[in-house]
C-alpha cells in the first residue's frame, strides 16, 4: 500500500510540473540555452592532458612508491654510463628500429654502413633556438670524460667495421650479452632482434637493430629543446628512410604516446559530424507520419539539441573547475545519446496517448505524470553508478574523470528534458492544436480546400481533422506511423505466437552458450597501443619491437636497499639464488667472479672486503663503470659500507604476453617479502601494470553493487518489486553477453570497456525498465496480453532510440582508432543485446514466467443472463437493417 502511495503522489508531482512548465515555455526554454552559452564560452580556456601515466597508471600503487625509493637511492643523474636511466623513469629519448623487407641480415657490410650512417645523421641532428643551435652534443647524456653516451650496440658495429677493413675473422657477436674490446660486458638482448645464432651463442644474423638516445632535461629550457629535437629525430628518420628504400625504421620517441593518443580526437572530427547528421536525420524520420499536424519532425531535432545543449554545459563546467580534455571524452556524448533520445522519445510516445480535445497544459500534465517517473529512476541509477565511478575510490585517473564528465552531462540533460524539451513539447501541442502544419507551422486547409490542388501538395497537407473523425477512431489516431503500425498490428502479434516461442527460447540458449565460451576467455589489456589511432608510430613501433624483441622481458632493475654482508659467502648465494632463472646484466655476479679469479675468499671482514670493493672497482678498468651500482657510506672511523646496491636482470619470456610479465612482477614481489635480504625491483611499466586488473575492475564493481543497492531502495518507490527482480535479471543476462561476446570480438578488458560496461547497466534499465514495469502492472488480462500493451506502449520508443542510436554509431567504427574501435564494439554489443532482450527474449519469457495474470470469468447463472432486442427497420430502398439494444 506505501508503495502504491509513493508512486501516486509521484505521479502528482509530475503531472503539476508539466502544467507548471506549459505555463511557462518561453521561460523554460529560453533558460537552458543562455545558461549553455555562457559556460560554453569557456572553451577559452580549454586545456588538453599531457601525461598519459596520470590518466591510465594506477594513482595508488606500489609501483610509484618502489620508483620513489629508487630514485632516492639511484638518482638518474648517477645512471650514465649503463644507459638504464629509462629503468627509473622514461624521460627524453628516440628510438629506432632498423629493418629490411626482404628479412635481411642487418650485421652485413651493406646495412652496418647504413646504420653507422644513420646514426652520424643523428647526432648531427640541431635544434635552431635565437642565438644558438643545439645538438645532439649539448643535450645528450654525458660520460665521466664529457663525451655523449651512446647505445652499446653503435659501439658493435663500429668495431665489427673495423675487424672487416683489418680483415680480423676472429670477432664475434655473441647474444645476449657480448663482450667490446675493452673487455665490458654489455647486453644487447633489446638491441639485436630476429637472431640467429651459432654454437656458443655466437650471432650468425640479426634481421634487426634497434637504437636508442638519451636526451637531458634537467630543465625547462632543456625540456623543450629536447622535445623539439625529437620531433626533428622523427623527421630525420623518415627521409633517411625514403633515400634508402629497402630497409624499413620505425622511430619512436618519448612523446609518441602522448601525441597518437590525442590524435584519435583529431582523425575522429569529421567521423563525428558524419554520425551527427545521421543521427538528426534518423531522428527526424523517427518522428514524422504523413499526417502534417502530428508529425511532430522539430521534436526529433530539439531533442539532440537537449542533449548537445547538456554537453555543452557539462564541458564548460569541466573546463571552468580546470579540467582537462582526453581522448576518452569521445564516449560521453554517444552515452549521453542513449540516454537521452530515449527519455524525449518516450516523452513523445506518451503524447500519443493523450486525447486530442484536452488542452495543451492538460496534455503535457499527462505526459509528465506517465513518463517522467521511470526517466526520473533511470537518470538517478546513471548518476549513482557514475557517481561512485568518479570518486575517489576509483584508482585510474581516466576512468574517474570520464565518470565524473558523464554524470554532470546527466543531470543537466535531465534538467534540459523537463525544461526546454518539454516546453518544446508544448510549442508543437500548441501548433498541432491549431491544425498548422508541423513543418511550415502554417494554417493546414480542409480536404474539401485541397481538391484543386496538385497532388503532391495535397500529399504535403494531408491531415485529418477532429470534426471529420469519429469517437472510436480517435484512439488510432496515430496509427498511419510506421512503426506504431508495425508493432500493434504485425510484430506483437507474431512474438507472442506459440510457434514463434520455442525458437526464441532456443536462440536464447544459443545467446548464452557463446557468451559463457567469452566469458571464460576474458583477459585484462594494459598495452598502451590499445588506446592510441592506429597508422601512428606507436603502433607501428610496437608491432616491429614485439615481432624482433620479444625473446626477453624488459630490463628489470633489482635494487638491494640495506646494509648486507657482501663478504659472507651465503649471502652472496641467497642473492644468486634469488635471482636464478634471469640473464644477470650488472656488477653482483660479475665481480665475484672477478674475485675468484684474483684468488680472494670472500670471507673477508667486512672493512677488509669493502675496501677491496672499492679499490678493485678504482683499479680493475672492466668494473670502473659499475661504480654508479652501489652506493658507500662512510662512517666516522672511516670505515666504509655498502647501504645500497643494484642489478639488473632480463627474464627468458615474452612481452607480447602481457599476463606472463604480469605474474613475472608478483612473483618478484612475494619473493622480496619472504628473503632474507631486503630488494625491490622496478620497471617503468611496472607503474601501468601494478594493480591494474584491481583498479580496472573497482569502478565496475562498485558500480554493479551500488546499481544493486539502488534497484533495492527504489523497490519502495516503484508500485510492484517483482519490476526489480526483472530488471535485475535482464541486467545480469545483458551484462553476461556483453561480456563474453565483446571477448570474441577481441575486445580486452581495459579501461575503455569498463567505461562502457558501467553504461550498459543504465542502458538496459533505461530500456526494459518501462516495459517491465507495464507488464507487472498490468491486471486481469492473460499475460501475452500484457505483453502485447506493453510492446505497443513503450516499443516504439525503444525502437526509435535504438535507430538513432545504431544509425549514430556506425562512423564510429570506421575511424583509424583502437581507442574507437574498441567504443564502437562494445556499444553496439551493448545496444544489440539489449534490443533483443526488449524485442525477443522478455516478450516470450513474460508469457509464461511470473507474474500471473488472472482472467475475470463471469459466472453463467439465470440472474446474469442478457436480455437482446432486436428491432428490424426497413429503409425506402427495402435495405434490411438490424440494430441491436443490449440490456444486462
Amino acid at each position: 500500500m506505501l508503495r502504491q502511495v509513493l508512486h501516486r503522489g509521484l505521479r502528482t508531482c509530475f503531472s503539476r510540473l508539466g502544467h507548471f512548465i506549459a505555463s511557462h515555455p518561453v521561460f523554460f526554454a529560453s533558460a537552458p540555452v543562455l545558461i549553455s552559452i555562457l559556460l560554453g564560452a569557456s572553451f577559452s580556456r580549454y586545456q588538453v592532458e599531457e601525461s598519459v601515466e596520470h590518466l591510465l597508471a594506477p594513482q595508488h600503487s606500489l609501483a610509484k612508491i618502489e620508483r620513489n625509493l629508487v630514485n632516492s637511492l639511484f638518482p638518474v643523474n648517477r645512471s650514465k654510463h649503463r644507459l638504464y636511466s629509462d629503468l627509473q623513469t622514461p624521460g627524453r629519448y628516440g628510438r629506432v628500429i632498423v629493418t629490411s623487407f626482404q628479412k635481411a641480415n642487418m650485421l652485413d657490410q651493406h646495412h652496418t654502413d647504413l646504420i653507422l650512417k644513420l646514426h652520424a645523421a643523428v647526432t648531427k641532428i640541431q635544434v635552431p633556438r635565437p642565438g644558438f643551435n643545439y645538438t645532439f652534443a649539448h643535450i645528450c647524456i654525458l660520460n665521466n670524460d664529457k663525451t655523449c653516451i651512446v647505445d652499446d650496440i653503435v659501439h658493435v658495429l663500429e668495431e665489427l667495421k673495423n675487424a672487416r677493413a683489418t680483415n680480423r675473422t676472429n670477432f664475434a657477436i655473441t647474444y645476449p650479452i657480448t663482450h667490446l674490446k675493452d673487455g665490458r660486458a654489455v647486453y644487447n638482448g633489446h638491441q639485436l632482434g630476429g637472431v640467429t645464432v651459432h654454437s656458443k651463442d655466437r650471432v650468425k644474423s640479426a634481421e634487426a637493430i634497434q637504437l636508442t638516445y638519451y636526451l637531458q632535461s634537467i630543465n625547462s629550457l632543456n625540456d623543450m629543446v629536447a622535445e623539439r629535437w625529437e620531433s626533428s629525430f622523427c623527421d630525420t628518420v623518415r627521409l633517411f628512410q625514403k633515400s634508402n628504400s629497402k630497409v624499413k625504421m620505425y622511430p619512436y620517441t618519448s612523446s609518441s604516446l602522448r601525441e597518437d593518443f590525442q590524435k584519435t580526437s583529431r582523425v575522429s572530427e569529421r567521423y563525428l559530424v558524419t554520425s551527427l547528421i545521421l543521427v538528426v536525420t534518423m531522428a527526424i524520420l523517427c518522428c514524422s507520419m504523413q499526417d502534417c499536424v502530428r508529425s511532430k519532425p522539430w521534436l526529433g531535432l530539439l531533442g539532440l539539441v537537449t542533449i548537445s545543449l547538456a554537453t555543452l554545459t557539462a564541458a564548460g563546467i569541466i573546463n571552468l573547475t580546470g579540467g582537462k580534455y582526453n581522448s576518452t571524452f569521445l564516449g560521453v556524448p554517444f552515452i549521453m545519446l542513449g540516454h537521452g533520445l530515449y527519455g524525449t522519445f518516450e516523452m513523445l510516445s506518451s503524447w500519443r496517448k493523450t486525447r486530442e480535445d484536452q488542452h495543451v497544459k492538460e496534455r503535457t500534465a499527462a505526459v509528465y505524470a506517465d513518463s517522467m517517473l521511470s526517466f526520473s529512476l533511470t537518470t538517478a541509477m546513471y548518476l549513482v553508478t557514475f557517481g561512485i565511478g568518479a570518486s575517489p575510490f576509483t584508482n585510474i585517473e581516466a576512468a574517474r574523470i570520464f565518470c565524473c564528465n558523464s554524470c554532470i552531462a546527466i543531470f543537466f540533460n535531465y534538467l534540459y528534458v523537463l525544461s526546454f524539451y518539454g516546453s518544446s513539447l508544448v510549442f508543437t501541442g500548441y501548433i498541432e492544436n491549431n491544425y498548422q502544419h508541423s513543418i511550415f507551422c502554417r494554417k493546414v486547409p480542409k480536404p474539401e480546400a485541397l481538391q484543386e490542388k496538385p497532388a503532391w501538395y495535397r500529399f504535403l497537407l494531408t491531415a485529418r481533422f477532429s470534426e471529420d473523425t469519429t469517437e472510436g477512431e480517435e484512439a488510432n489516431t496515430y496509427e498511419s506511423h510506421l512503426l506504431v503500425c508495425f508493432l500493434k498490428r504485425y510484430y506483437c502479434d507474431w512474438i507472442t505466437n506459440t510457434y514463434v516461442k520455442p525458437f526464441v527460447v532456443l536462440f536464447y540458449l544459443i545467446y548464452i552458450s557463446f557468451a559463457l565460451m567469452g566469458y571464460l576467455q576474458v583477459s585484462e589489456g594494459s598495452d598502451l597501443s590499445n588506446i592510441v589511432a592506429t597508422a601512428t608510430q606507436t603502433i607501428e613501433y610496437t608491432t616491429a619491437q614485439q615481432k624482433y624483441f620479444s625473446n626477453y622481458s624488459p630490463v628489470i632493475g633489482f635494487y638491494i636497499y640495506e646494509s648486507i654482508e657482501y663478504w659472507n659467502t651465503s649471502v652472496q648465494e641467497d642473492v644468486l639464488e634469488y635471482t636464478k632463472g634471469f640473464v644477470r646484466i650488472s656488477w653482483f655476479e660479475s665481480y665475484l667472479n672477478y674475485l675468484r679469479k684474483l684468488n680472494v675468499s670472500t670471507g673477508l671482514p667486512k672493512k677488509n672486503f669493502t675496501d677491496m670493493l672499492r679499490n678493485s672497482f678504482l683499479k680493475a678498468p672492466q668494473f670502473s663503470h659499475f661504480q654508479e651500482d652501489i652506493i658507500f657510506s662512510k662512517k666516522y672511523n672511516d670505515e666504509v659500507d655498502v647501504v645500497a646496491s643494484r642489478m639488473f636482470l632480463v627474464a627468458k619470456t615474452m612481452e607480447t604476453n602481457r599476463e606472463e610479465l604480469y605474474d613475472l612482477l608478483e612473483t618478484l614481489r612475494r619473493l622480496s617479502v619472504t628473503s632474507k635480504v631486503k630488494f625491490i625491483v622496478f620497471n617503468p611499466s611496472f607503474v601501468y601494470m601494478d594493480r591494474y586488473a584491481s583498479s580496472l575492475g573497482a569502478p565496475l564493481h562498485n558500480s554493479c553493487i551500488s546499481a544493486l543497492f539502488l534497484l533495492f531502495f527504489s523497490a519502495f518507490l516503484v508500485a510492484d518489486s517483482l519490476i526489480n527482480v526483472w530488471i535485475t535479471l535482464t541486467v545480469v543476462s545483458v551484462e553476461f553477453g556483453v561480456i563474453g561476446f565483446m571477448t570474441l570480438w577481441k575486445v580486452e578488458l581495459d579501461c575503455i570497456s569498463v567505461l562502457c560496461l558501467i553504461y550498459g547497466i543504465n542502458y538496459t534499465i533505461d530500456n526494459c525498465a518501462p516495459l517491465l514495469s507495464t507488464f507487472v502492472l498490468g491486471k486481469d488480462f492473460t499475460r501475452t496480453k500484457w505483453v502485447k500493451n506493453a510492446l505497443e506502449v513503450h516499443g516504439v520508443a525503444i525502437l526509435q532510440s535504438y535507430l538513432c542510436y545504431i544509425v549514430g554509431l556506425i562512423p564510429l567504427a570506421a575511424v583509424p582508432s583502437n581507442l574507437t574501435c574498441t567504443l564502437f564494439r562494445c556499444l553496439f554489443l551493448i545496444a544489440f543485446v539489449t534490443f533483443f532482450h526488449c524485442f525477443a527474449i522478455l516478450p516470450v519469457i513474460l508469457t509464461f514466467l511470473p507474474p500471473s495474470k488472472k482472467k475475470r470469468k463471469e459466472k453463467k447463472n439465470p440472474e446474469n443472463r442478457e436480455e437482446i432486442e432486436c428491432v428490424e427497420m426497413v429503409d425506402i430502398d427495402s435495405t434490411r437493417v438490424v440494430d441491436q439494444i443490449t440490456t444486462v
